[in-house]
């Protein structure tokens, strides 16, 4: 059954809708130019994880990608908790999307005819079960994340996501799981939709997120390292060292910390340190307060 035929209720643009009656019409703008921005946000008994962060980001991306939000962050706040209410839901995947709508079609659109749904649904885990033992296999996409002078790099906007499903799928269909895929200089960027980690003598190493998102999960994974007295380098990190690594790890809101078993040719252990930082950020998500610090922006 696909997501269309679900049962319970979206909020869009001020209104509950039955879950099926959702919909746009088809001349709408960011369907035809991927002008939409959006975010992923997970629920952890009722509560949403760093749902401020998600929410400011969101008014951001659509400044960056050249329209405004026409509700508050304190108001998406809001609306997202009655979403999980109404559908009864405690553990859930939240997704919250604005775009440009049908009242003008056409490559420039600016007549402020912006909309913003959110739904929430149940998921379980994004990966199977037997990773956390053995960790993703990830293949190297031909396809790289663009300069930030090329694309609106900052922003979580819905046009930049077609490298990672065209990556990912390819990789699928090659016996893989995942994609690495490279920066415009051929450096390491990402997975399809998480940022990356490696271990290397107990310390972490992370690019430097200056040509994709700099995840809220990413920043958390960082700030836990650094409570917990393991170093943390942001630093240009080249295909060729991936081999020399003792431990890569993914994280993203879906991925949570997720291990790396093996990319391309190159097998990894499921070590101590990506085992550790898993169980620190999952004990963060499900604690009743959040210790750590804002997010950047």
């Amino acid at each position: 059954m696909g997501l269309g035929n679900k049962e319970g209720f979206i909020w869009m643009n001020g209104q509950w809708l039955d879950w099926a009656d959702a919909k746009v019409h088809f001349l709408t703008h960011s369907l035809h130019y991927s002008s939409s921005v959006f975010e992923g946000e997970r629920s952890y008994g009722g509560r949403v994880f760093k749902a401020r962060p998600h929410h400011e980001r969101l008014l951001r991306s659509a400044e960056i990608v050249d329209y405004t939000v026409p509700y508050t962050a304190d108001q998406i706040d809001w609306v997202v908790q009655d979403v999980l209410k109404r559908n009864n839901l405690n553990d859930a995947y939240i997704r919250p999307l604005a775009w440009r709508g049908d009242a003008e079609m056409g490559i420039g659109n600016s007549n402020g005819d912006i909309q913003l749904a959110i739904a929430a649904w149940e998921w379980p885990n994004y990966y199977a079960d037997d990773v956390l033992t053995n960790g993703l296999k990830l293949s190297t996409s031909r396809w790289r994340r663009p300069s930030p002078e090329c694309a609106p790099v900052h922003a979580k906007a819905s046009g930049l996501y077609q490298i990672g499903t065209i990556s990912k799928n390819e990789a699928i269909r090659k016996g893989f799981d995942e994609a690495l895929i490279l920066d415009w200089q051929s450096r390491v960027a990402e997975a399809s939709v998480a940022n990356m980690f490696m271990v290397l003598d107990g310390e972490l190493h992370t690019p430097i997120a200056d040509c994709f998102l700099n995840g809220l999960t990413r920043q958390t994974v960082i700030q836990l390292a650094k409570a917990n007295g393991i170093k943390v380098h942001e630093r240009r990190i080249w295909p060729y060292e991936l081999a020399g690594m003792d431990e890569i790890f993914i994280c993203g809101t879906v991925a949570e910390v997720t291990p790396i078993g093996r990319i391309d040719e190159n097998i990894f252990e499921v070590g101590p340190v990506t085992k550790r930082m898993r169980q620190l950020y999952m004990d963060l998500v499900h604690s009743e307060t959040i210790a750590l610090g804002p997010v950047e922006d």
